[in-house]
């Protein structure tokens, strides 16, 4: 299936209608929005099997992956936000100091008006439809731009927009990137992003013409520790698990490991018991285990076999897109696998003896998304107070994004903005702020020419 570009023109006409029609004020009722979530609940319950059969078209994603790593987290984001809209959009009283009475101050949050979503094809339903639940819910409308690397996912999400929203309030457009040359090309109010920190770089660059702001979740070389006090068979089971998730193509996903010397070999055997765990003696006829997008992922993957001595795995099908989970020991940092995200389920070993070499390893480099660390929870929490990253795991993998009560997002390199949950309403909102001054009293002493100023001097 090939994903045919959307017209310019008709990209003008979709931002100009949306433009009018949140200017009608339809979008910013508490009614409308709660309506709109549900559309979009139960059209995720109507479309759900057609999506994960695109997944599995367009990634191999097994339809028990689809919905863990998919659309449960996408209802989950709606219901959370079902549950507490009404309290999010409600006006915050704030103190007004003595000096302004009888004022009263508030702080009213207000949509910022048209968003552009620009979502990538490792989890392409997740997140497009996931900042979609917060453009909604702050009453915002939104054009979304799926990935056309998966044809099949892109097609399916554009048909149950189109069935489940007026175009004016919710669109798709569809496309290489000509077309996000065209969509950043038209003002937004708001420009959410998911991608590449080099796309992301694209896209602030856009943006800052118009002063726009922005929401970018991007990726990076995020770090795994594990220390001489790992438990390192939990360990193996966890990392393996998370970097053969979606084989490995997910923004937060272990990129490379730092490993104490002295727990190297173990770790070694009880990865490859750990694989044959989750994906049986033969990885390549597991149903859970994910196909590169395209042969251009693929040969860019294969290629850093060559970066390391091969301890595990190692097997590659060109054909079928498949790469075998594999660890190389004996990599050097300079590297061409430990100079970009990796983006696969090939992962790099360096062995340390001190906990300062990981610190100034990983402070040398730009901020990662994720970090994970495994070993004794204190050591843990020390290392974390001298790194810094989007977002952090002491004895786990990839499970800071399940919760949705928790931020999700970069810092540096790796982004900049956070959503889920309050965050996501967040992103869209503006927060307004409001004072009330009563007619009935009109204190002269703000006025020029500032009568008894030596009183109000310590008012102040």
């Amino acid at each position: 299936m090939k994903i045919e570009n959307t017209p310019n023109d008709r990209i003008a006409a979709i931002v100009k209608a949306q433009r009018e029609f949140f200017q009608t004020g339809v979008t910013r009722k508490r009614d409308f929005r709660k309506k709109q979530l549900h559309r979009l609940q139960e059209a995720l319950e109507k479309w759900s099997a057609t999506l994960c059969e695109a997944l599995w078209q367009d990634l191999h994603k097994s339809e028990q992956e689809a919905v863990m790593t998919e659309l449960s987290i996408v209802k989950g984001e709606i219901k959370n936000h079902l549950h507490h809209l009404k309290g999010w959009m409600k006006p915050k009283r704030c103190s007004t100091p003595l000096k302004m009475m009888p004022s009263r101050s508030r702080v009213v949050s207000e949509p910022l008006g048209l968003s552009l979503i620009i979502s990538p094809w490792n989890y392409p339903v997740q997140l497009l439809l996931n900042p979609l639940v917060g453009a909604i819910s702050a009453g915002c409308t939104a054009v979304l731009k799926p990935s056309p690397y998966v044809p099949n996912v892109s097609m399916t999400i554009e048909k149950m927009i189109r069935e489940t929203f007026d175009e004016k309030y919710i669109a798709v457009a569809q496309g290489n990137r000509d077309v996000n040359t065209a969509l950043l090309e038209q003002r937004y109010d708001i420009i959410f992003f998911t991608g590449s920190p080099s796309l992301g770089r694209i896209v602030m660059s856009a943006a800052a013409k118009t002063l726009t702001p922005v929401v970018l979740e991007l990726g990076g070389k995020s770090p795994c520790i594990v220390d001489k006090s790992a438990d390192v068979k939990i360990a193996a089971q966890r990392i393996a698990w998370g970097k053969t998730l979606n084989a490995g193509q997910t923004c937060i996903a272990p990129d490379y490991l730092l490993i104490h010397h002295s727990k190297q070999q173990q770790f070694i055997e009880e990865f490859k018991l750990a694989v044959k765990r989750l994906h049986g003696e033969d990885v390549r006829q597991s149903k859970h285990f994910v196909r590169m997008v395209n042969e251009r992922a693929f040969d860019r993957v294969a290629s850093y076999l060559k970066d390391g001595r091969i301890v595990a795995g190692g097997a590659t099908v060109r054909e079928e897109r498949y790469i075998e989970p594999t660890l190389l020991s004996d990599v050097k940092p300079s590297s061409p696998v430990m100079q970009e995200e990796i983006f696969g389920p090939v992962l790099p070993m360096i062995t340390f003896d001190k906990r300062e070499e990981v610190e100034c390893f990983v402070n040398e480099r730009e901020k990662p998304l994720a970090f994970y660390y495994f070993g004794k929870e204190e050591k843990g929490w020390k290392i974390l107070r001298h790194t810094t990253s989007g977002g952090a795991c002491i004895n786990d993998t990839i499970m800071h994004i399940a919760n949705e009560r928790l931020p999700f997002g970069g810092v540096g390199n790796s982004g900049m903005g956070s959503y889920h949950g309050r965050l996501s309403y967040d992103a869209f909102s503006h927060y307004r702020a409001v004072v009330v001054t009563p007619t009935w009293l009109d204190l002269p002493f703000r006025y020029m020419p500032y009568k008894m100023w030596g009183l109000v001097k310590k008012l102040l």
